[in-house]
């Protein structure tokens, strides 16, 4: 391996939360990868792959558990109902809240290249009506992830009045949260958090982006906007 990505490496490692063991009685669990590690090459390595899931994501969970084992109001609730309205929630809940929700998200967006797909005839209408094109809707959704400053996602949204949008958020925050803009039910989102990419493409965020639309699974993006459909 060469120097510099030794060096990344072990910089990511220090930095990533340690995973640690799950109490029986735990609130929240990761969830297992849909997939190897390496499934997602060349797009996204297998050692990115494996820190992004077993140290950041745990981490979410280890530490929205402890959140909620702090706070015996929010025990029983729900992912979803913590993540409804943030503004009443403790930065440890929220940030942690939607860490969880928003990777879990993701894994689930995925999967090896070649075996994506295409939208549905139905989405990619709404792409094209509400983008103009399949090619404007991805040139938007790029922008809007290399514009994102600093740490934070990118997401495709069906917004309140049934139109599609993309929208980008800060942090671990979504568009299920009561944001004062952006907000809506998400098709499709990505990570543009360094931890998602740097150890692979260093600071080109933007060809992260673009090496990303590889591993968009389609059907199950697809899946969700029939669902809002119905």
């Amino acid at each position: 391996m060469p120097k510099l990505l030794s060096w990344l490496l072990a910089l990511l490692l220090a930095f990533a939360p340690a995973p640690m063991a799950q109490a029986a009685d735990a609130a929240f669990s990761l969830p297992p990868l849909p997939y190897a590690n390496a499934a997602l090459e060349p797009a996204i390595e297998a050692t990115t792959m494996a820190i992004h899931h077993d140290r950041h994501h745990q981490g979410y969970v280890n530490n929205l558990n402890a959140a909620v084992a702090a706070e015996p109001a929010l025990r029983g609730l729900e992912l979803e109902a913590l993540l409804k309205r943030p503004s009443r929630r403790s930065n440890a809940v929220r940030n942690n809240a939607g860490g969880h929700w928003n990777h879990s998200f993701f894994w689930a967006s995925l999967t090896s290249p070649g075996q994506g797909g295409a939208p549905s005839p139905e989405l990619l209408t709404a792409i094209d009506r509400d983008f103009g094109s399949f090619e404007a809707f991805q040139a938007s959704f790029k922008a809007a992830g290399a514009g994102r400053f600093g740490s934070g996602w990118v997401w495709l949204i069906v917004n309140p009045k049934g139109t599609l949008e993309v929208v980008s958020t800060a942090n671990q925050d979504n568009p299920l949260m009561d944001l004062p803009e952006g907000r809506g039910t998400p098709l499709l989102g990505n990570d543009v958090w360094e931890h998602a990419y740097y150890l692979q493409y260093q600071n080109r965020r933007a060809d992260y982006l673009d090496a990303w639309w590889s591993v968009v699974n389609w059907p199950v993006v697809s899946d969700r906007y029939a669902k809002q459909l119905a």
